[in-house]
């Protein structure tokens, strides 16, 4: 167990940082797989801004990599267009 002031808070205020960035992470991954569940197209358009927006977010706080993010929007881009 750390001894110092600073770094007990430190411990605590990470486990705070963990637990709200995977709460993120695990609630943008579930958007992914309900926009990939749709078919129809109308629904995925209303969808996609708001998973693009999470990704984003995500990949600005370090959670994500940026080019997984990039990747991610691309993949879904895609799969919003081939839908009739």
């Amino acid at each position: 167990m750390a001894n110092h002031k600073s770094s007990i808070k430190r411990i605590r205020a990470n486990a705070a940082k963990r637990l709200r960035n995977r709460y993120q992470a695990k609630t943008t991954r579930n958007a992914i797989k309900r926009l990939r569940g749709t078919t129809v197209k109308a629904d995925a358009a209303g969808l996609l801004p708001r998973v693009i927006s999470m990704l984003d977010r995500l990949a600005k706080k370090n959670v994500i990599h940026k080019n997984k993010a990039s990747n991610n929007k691309s993949k879904l881009t895609k799969f919003v267009n081939t839908l009739a």
